[in-house]
C-alpha cells in the first residue's frame, strides 16, 4: 500500500461519475478516459459495476486489450445478499468474472442502513462483511472495502460502525475506504473519526466524499492530513446529486501545498487536459471557475487585482500557474 507521503489516487470517473444525472459515456468514451487516467499516473481506474450493466461488463472484456503502464483495474459490486453463501452471489460471482486484480466491495456500516435497508439484524450484517470479504480475498488479489455511510454511521453508533470495519479487517482486507455517502459531514468530524479508526484498526484507511455540504476536496485533505492512504473521487467532481469529491482540485492541493506524492510532478500539467477531455466525452460544458483548471482560475479584470499582478503575480493568485 502507500508508503511515506505517497498517496494512492482512486478514480470512480467511470462508475460514480456516470451516476451524474447528465453524464453518459459510452463504451469507448470510458477506454479513453482509462488510457487518460494511466497516463496521468492513477494509480486504480474503476471501471464499473459487472453486475449493473452491460455497458460496464463488456468494458472490463476490453480494457484487457488496453496496454496500461500504470493503473489497476477494479471491479465494483456490494457485499452478498443475506441469506445466501458469498459463492452463490450472482453480484460477487460477476465480480470474479471481471477478472480484475482489484475488487472494490461496498457494504453498510451505519445500523440505521442495516435495520431500515438491510432490514437484518446488526450482527447478520457483520457476518456478511466477513464473509464477503474473505471469499473475495481466495480469488482476487486485492480487496478494497468501501464503507458506505461511514461518518453517519459513527456519528450515531461509532461502536457498532468500528466494528463493521474490524470485521472486514479481520477477513482480510487490503484497505478500508471511509465513505461519506450522504456528503453531509464536515471536516472536524471527518478528521476527528479517521484518527479514531486509525487507533482501532491496522488496515489502512482510505477516503470518499460526496460534495452535498460543497466540502468533498477539504474532507479528502482532512482525512489524509489524519492518515488516510488511499484518495477517491472523480474528474471534474462529477457523481450523483451534488457530486463526488474532485480528483483535479485533490491531487493539486495535496501535492502542491501540502508535499504529499499523487502522482509524478511531470504528469500535473495533464490534470487540465485531463478534465477537459472527460468534459468532452461526457458533453458537459467546462466549468470556467473549477480550481486550478478552469478557463478563469488565473484570470483577473479588476483594475486593483490586474495593477497589483503586473507588479507580483503573488498578489492575487495562491499557486504559479
Amino acid at each position: 500500500m502507500a508508503a511515506g507521503n505517497k498517496i494512492q489516487v482512486y478514480d470512480t470517473t467511470l462508475r460514480d461519475g456516470c451516476q451524474s444525472e447528465d453524464v453518459s459515456l459510452t463504451l469507448e468514451d470510458k477506454l479513453e478516459i482509462a488510457r487518460r487516467l494511466d497516463g496521468l499516473g492513477i494509480d486504480y481506474i474503476e471501471g464499473g459495476w459487472p453486475g449493473s450493466n452491460e455497458r460496464d461488463a463488456a468494458f472490463f472484456t476490453n480494457i484487457k486489450r488496453v496496454k496500461l503502464r500504470h493503473a489497476r483495474i477494479a471491479a465494483f459490486g456490494a457485499t452478498r445478499r443475506a441469506g445466501i453463501k458469498a459463492s452463490a452471489d450472482r453480484n460477487l460471482l460477476l465480480i470474479l468474472r471481471a477478472d480484475t486484480p482489484v475488487a472494490c466491495i461496498v457494504g453498510k456500516t451505519w445500523d440505521m442502513h442495516v435495520r431500515e435497508a438491510l432490514r437484518i439484524p446488526l450482527q447478520e450484517n457483520l457476518e456478511i462483511l466477513y464473509d464477503t470479504i474473505a471469499y473475495l480475498k481466495k480469488h482476487v488479489d486485492e480487496v478494497i472495502f468501501d464503507a458506505e455511510h461511514f461518518f453517519d454511521g459513527y456519528h450515531f453508533n461509532p461502536e457498532y460502525a468500528l466494528s463493521c470495519l474490524k470485521s472486514v479487517e479481520d477477513a482480510g482486507v487490503d484497505l478500508i475506504c471511509l465513505c461519506d455517502t450522504n456528503g453531509g459531514r464536515l471536516p472536524h468530524e471527518v478528521e476527528a473519526a479517521v484518527q479514531n479508526a486509525r487507533q482501532a484498526l491496522h488496515a489502512p484507511l482510505g477516503i470518499h466524499c460526496h460534495n452535498d455540504s460543497e466540502v468533498a476536496v477539504a474532507n479528502t485533505v482532512a482525512a489524509v492530513r489524519s492518515g488516510a492512504v488511499q484518495v477517491q473521487g472523480t474528474i471534474n467532481g462529477f457523481g450523483e446529486r451534488c457530486g463526488n469529491a474532485n480528483l483535479v482540485s485533490i491531487i493539486a492541493n495535496l501535492q502542491l501545498k501540502l508535499g504529499y506524492s499523487c502522482v509524478p510532478a511531470d504528469r500535473l500539467k495533464m490534470l487540465q487536459e485531463t478534465s477537459m477531455l472527460v468534459y468532452e466525452l461526457a458533453n458537459v460544458a467546462p466549468n470556467p471557475r473549477q480550481a486550478y483548471v478552469g478557463r478563469s482560475a488565473f484570470t483577473h479584470k479588476a483594475g486593483l487585482h490586474v495593477s497589483g499582478i503586473q507588479r507580483n503575480v503573488k498578489t492575487y493568485e495562491h499557486i504559479d500557474p
